[in-house]
């Protein structure tokens, strides 16, 4: 099993190598590096900072969603803690393809904290669906009113937008459907399991229709948690919506870093709304390749053709790069003291036994 697992983490790792350099490829090919590498050092650093600043801000308020959900089953963390469990959700999620290997690592630390599974999973469950409704809500916000202004940078690639939120709207109704229609749901799911092993997909097996049940427990009582707490899940819902907005500002701060002005803050969140709209639902890790492209397309008119470049380098580079490299360090900063001090104290702890 640990060989099957180091196999996958190398597997990812290629693949995140591999299209970060064609990604890098791609945007660079034919540029003058110098000319980017003078105008990203000539910017006024001091709007630099807010922006980074902003990555830690997103990375702590889900942080503190996690802090603040598990206080209401009577779990008393340190907000510290709860950094670390967000950093390894945002790093994984980073990494993986579809963003699928965060939510399992959490899981994973937790357990190793004796947080029981049932309830970091129905945590976290909370945590996606109110992080994707968010996304959703933003959306069919500017699809309503401002079609316009996005149609207007967007042009032929409109599509683009409309598959993503068509995506994004398909992700959140199956997960309340599982949450609040377990009957429906579980019909859906063993049918959709039996067509698997009937197509010889995967082997059938008694046990797996079993477990599939048995795991719908967990949405039972996120469904229950929600429908408890609908005061507590409204908070959590404009905290996280205060969250991406701190991801999206990152843009922002660097279009000032250049001394540029004439595009609204609103305006610029707007258009960084969209690309994470267009590419939250795609298999590719953070969205390399197609966040990029889509940069160039809509920020053309916001940076000009001189400087939209250095802002891709920077606006990416701190969006998401330097939030890897912050959850990366926390993560190993997890590792170090919620695995390995653990291990250690478990080994002295039967040493003492042996003596």
């Amino acid at each position: 099993m640990e060989k099957k697992k180091r196999k996958k983490v190398l597997i990812n790792a290629l693949i995140f190598i591999l299209i970060f350099l064609l990604t890098i490829y791609g945007v660079f090919k034919g540029e003058n590096i110098g000319d980017i590498k003078e105008a990203v050092l000539n910017c006024n650093a001091g709007f630099l900072v807010p922006a980074v600043l902003c990555i830690f801000i997103f990375i702590w308020c889900e942080s503190a969603i996690i802090w603040f959900l598990m206080r209401s089953y009577g779990i008393r963390l340190k907000k510290r803690e709860c950094f670390l469990y967000s950093s390894v959700g945002f790093f994984f999620s980073s990494v993986t393809p579809s963003a699928t290997g965060g939510q399992p690592m959490q899981i994973y630390f937790m357990k190793k904290k004796k947080i029981p599974i049932p309830i970091s999973t129905v945590i976290l469950m909370i945590v996606t669906i109110t992080y994707k409704l968010v996304l959703v809500v933003i959306g069919i916000g500017i699809l309503i009113f401002a079609r316009d202004f996005v149609a207007h940078y967007m042009g032929d690639i409109m599509f683009v937008f409309y598959l993503g939120l068509l995506l994004n709207v398909i992700c959140i109704v199956l997960l309340l459907l599982l949450v609040f229609h377990q009957t429906l749901a579980q019909k859906f799911a063993v049918f959709g399991m039996k067509f698997l092993e009937k197509t010889h997909i995967v082997k059938r097996r008694k046990s797996r229709i079993t477990k599939l049940i048995a795991s719908m427990d967990l949405y039972r009582d996120t469904a229950a948690y929600i429908k408890q707490h609908m005061g507590r899940m409204f908070l959590i819902f404009l905290f996280t919506f205060f969250q991406r907005c701190m991801l999206f500002a990152v843009t922002w701060f660097v279009y000032k870093a250049f001394g540029l002005s004439g595009t609204s803050f609103v305006s610029i969140m707007m258009l960084q709304a969209v690309i994470s709209i267009a590419v939250d639902m795609l298999s590719l890790p953070g969205g390399m390749g197609i966040s990029e492209s889509l940069f160039l397309k809509l920020f053309l008119p916001v940076f000009g053709e001189t400087l939209l470049l250095p802002g891709l380098v920077l606006s990416r580079g701190i969006g998401y790069y330097t939030q890897l490299a912050v959850s990366a360090i926390f993560t190993m900063i997890a590792a170090f003291i919620i695995l390995f001090h653990d291990k250690r104290h478990v080994c002295d702890k039967r040493d003492e036994e042996d003596k």
